[in-house]
């Protein structure tokens, strides 16, 4: 496998102005913020980056000005995420040629598909380059799910080497790590408790919520590491505060609220979605002030 991809890796915002445009310095001086502190890779055009509201240009850009924020220095891996396979493969032959390290591959359906056609899907992203791939399975997104023969299959195809699973069914990525032994490796979502998947064998924690708390959840993963769960637990109880928090509130509202709070105007989310209210806000300021302490 060219390259390992281990640790926290956290979602990235996409701050887009009212007119339309990526606001460049703010996503690079995040990337600086989250490098700094540092975090193991950067995750662009993820669930956080709101990537079913921008469009090609958009997400094009800030894919770019990602990687030249990271500038070598962590691995960016970049959402590709359509409803068309051929959508699907232009994306990610035109992040590969911009010089990402990787392609997180989501599937956005609009009529239900059979798991036949989902596999053609990923396949088809998994051979469109030589980078590596992390299958992110979300039954919300698919509108279906991957069964664990059809991850076997997928896992056997050299470049799929890693999956973030967001079912929610931590049980269910033990029986994929059964299922596929070593030839993929797993990455906590939001949803799950990083610490129990780090503590079944996961490699690390890629979501959106590593975006406010980066400092908090690279001392929960050493701490994994180092395999101190107990003080692992003590830590994780804080921080699982931040993801049930999340799982009230709309995900890319929430973190946009949580850097304004931290001094980054990254602004609202996208249309139609709604920022969120004062109270939610506070919420929001207040728990990551709590996480970040701890």
């Amino acid at each position: 496998m060219p390259h390992a991809f281990a640790g926290v890796m956290p979602y990235l915002v996409s701050p887009v102005d009212a007119d339309g445009q990526v606001m460049e310095t703010v996503l690079a001086n995040l990337c600086e913020h989250l490098i700094a502190s540092g975090v193991h890779g950067l995750v662009p055009l993820g669930s956080t980056g709101e990537f079913a509201y921008l469009n090609a240009a958009q997400r094009q850009r800030v894919v770019e000005v990602v990687i030249a924020a990271a500038a070598g220095r962590v691995p960016v891996i970049a959402g590709v995420a359509a409803s068309t396979t051929a959508d699907a493969v232009a994306q990610t032959r035109a992040y590969a040629r911009a010089g990402v390290d990787g392609i997180l591959a989501i599937l956005e359906a609009y009529f239900p598909l059979t798991e036949a056609q989902i596999e053609v899907y990923f396949t088809a992203i998994a051979g469109a380059s030589d980078l590596p791939v992390v299958l992110y399975t979300n039954p919300n997104f698919q509108r279906a799910d991957l069964s664990l023969r059809s991850i076997e299959r997928l896992a056997a195809i050299e470049t799929i080497g890693y999956i973030k699973d967001a079912s929610t069914n931590t049980g269910r990525l033990l029986s994929i790590m059964n299922a596929v032994g070593g030839r993929m490796r797993v990455f906590s979502a939001s949803a799950h408790i990083p610490a129990c998947v780090m503590l079944i064998g996961g490699v690390g924690w890629m979501a959106g919520p590593a975006c406010v708390v980066p400092k908090p959840s690279l001392e929960l993963y050493s701490l994994c590491r180092a395999g101190l769960w107990g003080e692992a637990m003590v830590l994780q109880r804080r921080l699982w505060a931040v993801n049930e928090m999340f799982a009230r509130h709309n995900l890319a509202a929430c973190i946009k609220a949580g850097l304004e709070s931290q001094g980054f105007a990254v602004g609202n989310p996208l249309p139609p979605q709604s920022p969120l209210g004062a109270a939610a806000r506070a919420e929001v300021a207040a728990a990551l002030r709590d996480a970040n302490a701890a």
